[in-house]
């Protein structure tokens, strides 16, 4: 057995809720395995809460829909210049003794996640991106902030998303990361059923005080 989480959109901030659910886990690193896993982990959330729309957001998914929404795949655009939420996330990040290293936004997502100077560099002081600076508090507020920034260009995929009101990532372990792109889809899900999204992304002043309370 095994526990993730699964989040779900709610109507008031965080816009997100997290959902432990205990499933059985299958080990092994093949596709085959991970969808069996994401297969469990919905069969024991749709058990407890059976009137809910749940939806893997990684690489593994069986869905081409949360594939499309992986931060490996899902893009950001700036001015002419399009990458990956992950590049975006990687190539921010600065530290005590270097970055951001802006070069990964031109890099694959693999790429920029296993960057050996993301590991060399110091400790994380901040976020650097379109020349403004962003704290390392709330410590998922940079992510959420791109993520759902990215969510909000892509019109298609939003449409599709918005059919659903929970989401998992596999991969995903709360013991080890902070970051998670199911979190980020269900506050943007949260954020758009009580019409906040625009008012929200106008700023990051704006989003700290309206996702987090700042």
């Amino acid at each position: 057995m095994a526990n993730r989480p699964i989040y779900h959109a709610i109507i008031k901030p965080p816009f997100y809720e997290a959902i432990n659910i205990d499933f059985q886990f299958y080990s092994g690193f093949s596709l085959s395995q991970k969808q069996k896993c994401i297969k469990s982990l919905h069969e024991a959330y749709l058990n407890s809460y059976p009137d809910r729309k749940p939806l893997e957001i990684s690489s593994k998914s069986t869905m081409n829909l949360g594939i499309s929404l992986s931060a490996f795949n899902l893009t950001l655009t700036n001015n002419t210049k399009t990458f990956s939420v992950e590049c975006a996330f990687q190539g921010s990040k600065v530290f005590e003794n270097g970055g951001p290293y802006i070069d990964l936004f031109d890099k694959t997502s693999k790429e920029a996640k296993k960057d050996e100077r993301l590991k060399t560099s110091g400790n994380l002081i901040r976020f650097q991106y379109q020349n403004n600076d962003y704290p390392l508090e709330p410590k998922d507020f940079f992510y959420n902030w791109l993520y759902i920034n990215a969510l909000s260009q892509n019109k298609e995929l939003t449409q599709q998303l918005l059919c659903y009101d929970s989401f998992s990532d596999i991969e995903f372990n709360p013991q080890k990361s902070i970051n998670c792109q199911a979190k980020a889809a269900a506050a943007f899900v949260g954020l758009s059923t009580q019409h906040l999204l625009s008012e929200a992304l106008l700023s990051c002043e704006n989003f700290l005080k309206i996702v987090y309370g700042k």
